[in-house]
């Protein structure tokens, strides 16, 4: 057996630790935590209480033998609050002896940072442990606190978080801004010359027009007078790289330049950090070791020369940062490439240029802005730029745009300049942008709203609660006005685009909105931006050893508690607002917030007669919807004729528009609403339906407690029966199954878990 045990995290790190030591060395995982919390005992000082997680007591079972028959047990969880909090869990648990464990860290996994951190062991560092059991014990004390009332409030089974309520503030803030923005127009002119030499630039009025009808007065002067270069003006200038990248950084710039989402970004920078590549990939630090930087300065000059060298330090300026690792950065600079696959390659390339590029030179640019004027004092601004020198440009470039565009020809003083052309482009002012996810840990980060290692399990979170989701709309059809003046006249023409588009952004549901109100009304101080960034100020004084975490919860418990009593006290919200009279029935229309989400509501609940509900169209939203937008929706479900004898029912539900033949639903597609679909077009899709429903069966049994079906569907074959599905076996052909065989797999198909009994047993704190 060897003598000493070393745990880690994840498996995969295991591995690669595991080829640097020698036999002496056993590297197993814990697979992350491995203790839940499970209570917290309020009358004691918040003293919490924990227990091993279900699907980690085999886990635990291993290491306990395993550290029973070691000398030394070296605890080498991550290098931030989280993994010295499950070294220390880890220690509790295995009942480790004090004297016989160490603590190492890492921040990148090389034969030579895991040598140097097994000469340099330490002590579990408490006050690390004591500030990340702050943060637990306070967001465990928010959710089950706030998570009640909501139930009762708003509708059962939400959730708040300290974090992520306050994430979905932001967006819902940022969505009101856009939805009260006014637009306003004017005319953006531009015009096309060409020098002595015919070369031609392009160049923008140095003001604009208020609208249509003034623009050909204000250039009537573009028929009569000749134009010359009235003033040329060039100035040398540089341009600094951006530092090396960190946790926000990396995520802003692999949304930007690859697409990537942020969980996707993190799990990509996860495998490379696993296989050695890139040290620690949670991190708010821009330092660069003293031996990165002269590797750096190697790579550099091998590869572009002496000249592109400029070693820079960076100092770190987000609110609150407190990590002391590096950023993220190659751990070899001499490695060009790296990765298991395109996607992990994409991203370590973009990690190396970004870390090569801060210590290279800066780029020199020689600026160009030429005035372009005529008799009538009739101004256009040209304006190129030059790179003389491209310094770090030559590997990287933060804009994706960023070309050599916009360049001007060689212009003189004085010399005559030909009008070729003209144009005069209606523009319309732009209400703030939505978030996307990378922009929102921009946000975040800027306003000390959680720390690298919580912005993407808070965007995941807030998207899986459903109070944001990623829009889908390609905007609202518009028309502008473009006027070309050639041939010394003007000719007009309306041209239409789509604008307002928020596809793939972050956007509030009904529900975020709603449970934001509630929030803000009730829980102010919680949800102040300003509060969020103090209590991780605080966590950081705990890190530190400066403050007791146990008071700091105090005083938070103290404001906090009160707010919760009066909460209960609060009337229901539903979001309900009156749209209007039914021209039909005399009776109220409103809008509000069900049990399935937004819906229409004709007459009152008190009434004899049951009041009528609609289903609100995820197009609507409960904040905009009107009654004219209300007032179609109420003649709903329509039939639309008949199929088989039976009537068909067009309707919107609760996913989406339909039609329904008695029991049998058909989604309709996006170019067809409840509205304006056609009995032929229902009919079409009803037989298209049952064709890829028999397509789907594989066979069919019938047992005396009901009908058996044998199904392909999208994640496998599986067996349906008494509306449950059950999967079959992988060592099971689906058609070699009899009736006998599916009634053995339903038989041993493991119970599920009732949701309800979930949520009853989560309410423990």
């Amino acid at each position: 057996m060897p003598k000493n045990l070393v745990i880690v995290e994840s498996p995969a790190k295991a591995k690669t630790i595991e080829k640097f030591l020698g036999p002496d060395f056993k590297v197993e995982s814990s697979f992350g935590h491995i203790r839940d919390l499970d209570k917290v005992d309020r009358e004691n000082m918040f003293s919490p209480s924990y227990i091993v997680s279900k699907d980690k007591k085999e886990v635990v079972s291993k290491l306990k033998k395993l550290a029973k028959d070691s000398e030394i047990v070296w605890l080498a969880s991550d290098e931030d609050r989280e993994g010295e909090a499950i070294a220390w869990h880890l220690a509790e648990t295995l009942k480790l002896d004090p004297l016989k464990t160490n603590r190492i860290v890492f921040h990148e996994i090389t034969k030579k940072a895991i040598t140097k951190a097994i000469g340099e062991p330490r002590k579990i560092d408490m006050e690390i442990v004591n500030a990340q059991q702050a943060r637990r014990v306070m967001d465990r004390i928010v959710g089950f606190d706030l998570s009640p009332v909501l139930w009762k409030k708003v509708r059962a089974g939400l959730s708040a978080g300290r974090v992520q309520s306050v994430a979905v503030r932001l967006i819902v803030e940022r969505e009101r801004e856009i939805l009260s923005f006014q637009s306003s127009s004017d005319f953006r002119i531009n015009a096309t010359f060409s020098n002595s030499k015919g070369e031609s630039f392009i160049t923008e009025l140095n003001k604009s027009a208020p609208n249509e009808e003034s623009v050909e007065p204000m250039l009537e002067s573009l028929n009569t007078n000749m134009f010359k270069v009235a003033n040329l003006e060039k100035k040398s200038a540089s341009r600094k790289p951006s530092a090396p990248f960190t946790t926000s950084t990396l995520q802003q710039e692999a949304s930007r330049k690859l697409g990537y989402q942020v969980n996707r970004t993190m799990s990509l920078a996860q495998g490379l950090y696993e296989s050695g590549l890139i040290t620690y990939m949670r991190t708010d630090s821009l330092n660069l070791s003293q031996e990165a930087i002269n590797e750096a300065s190697t790579v550099i000059s091998e590869n572009y020369g002496h000249q592109y060298i400029q070693v820079r330090k960076y100092s770190t300026k987000a609110k609150g940062a407190q990590e002391a690792h590096e950023a993220i950065r190659p751990t070899n600079m001499s490695k060009i490439s790296g990765g298991n696959d395109d996607q992990q390659k994409k991203l370590y390339d973009l990690i190396w240029k970004r870390t090569i590029a801060s210590q290279m030179s800066d780029a020199k640019l020689e600026r160009t802005t030429a005035e372009i004027e005529n008799d009538s004092g009739l101004k256009f601004v040209a304006k190129g730029e030059m790179i003389s020198f491209d310094g770090f440009l030559k590997i990287y470039r933060e804009n994706m745009n960023e070309d050599n565009s916009g360049i001007l020809p060689n212009l003189e003083k004085g010399e005559i300049a030909n009008l070729i052309s003209a144009t005069a482009t209606q523009r319309f002012t732009r209400p703030p942008g939505r978030f996307s996810e990378a922009t929102l840990v921009k946000s975040m980060e800027e306003l000390g709203i959680g720390r690298p290692s919580t912005y993407a399990p808070t965007i995941t979170t807030i998207q899986k609660r459903g109070y944001v989701q990623k829009g889908d709309s390609e905007g609202i059809e518009r028309t502008f006005s473009k006027g070309s003046f050639s041939d010394r006249k003007w000719n007009w023409e309306q041209i239409k685009e789509k604008a307002g588009s928020n596809k793939g952004k972050m956007v509030p549901t009904d529900l975020g909105n709603l449970v934001t109100d509630f929030l803000n009304q009730h829980f102010a101080p919680v949800m102040d931006y300003q509060f969020t960034a103090k209590m991780e100020s605080d966590f950081d004084l705990i890190s530190t050893g400066s403050a007791p975490w146990t008071e700091v919860l105090s005083d938070f418990y103290s404001d906090f508690s009160p707010l919760v009593g009066k909460a209960g006290d609060a009337e229901r919200e539903s979001g309900q607002r009156t749209l209007g009279i039914d021209p039909d029935s005399g009776k109220n229309i409103y809008v509000r917030l069900a049990k399935f989400g937004p819906v229409i509501q004709v007459g009152e609940t008190s009434d004899e007669d049951k009041p009528k509900f609609v289903g609100l169209p995820k197009e609507h939203g409960l904040e905009t919807v009107t009654l004219e937008d209300a007032l179609p929706l109420l003649a709903l479900p329509r039939i639309v004729g008949t199929y088989d004898g039976e009537n068909i029912i067009a309707n919107n539900g609760r996913f989406g528009a339909y039609v329904q033949v008695k029991r049998n639903f058909v989604s309709l597609p996006p170019e067809i609403t409840p509205f304006n679909v056609s009995e032929e077009q229902a009919i079409e899709l009803i037989v298209a339906k049952a064709a890829a429903d028999a397509a789907a069966q594989l066979a069919i049994f019938e047992s005396p407690d009901g009908i058996i079906e044998v199904r392909k569907g999208r994640f496998g074959p599986y067996i349906k029966f008494n509306k449950g599905n059950f999967k079959i076996p992988k060592d099971i052909d689906p058609e070699s199954l009899t009736l006998e065989s599916s009634m053995k797999i339903i038989e041993e198909a493991p119970a599920k878990k009732s949701k309800r009994s979930t949520k009853k047993s989560s309410k423990k704190s």
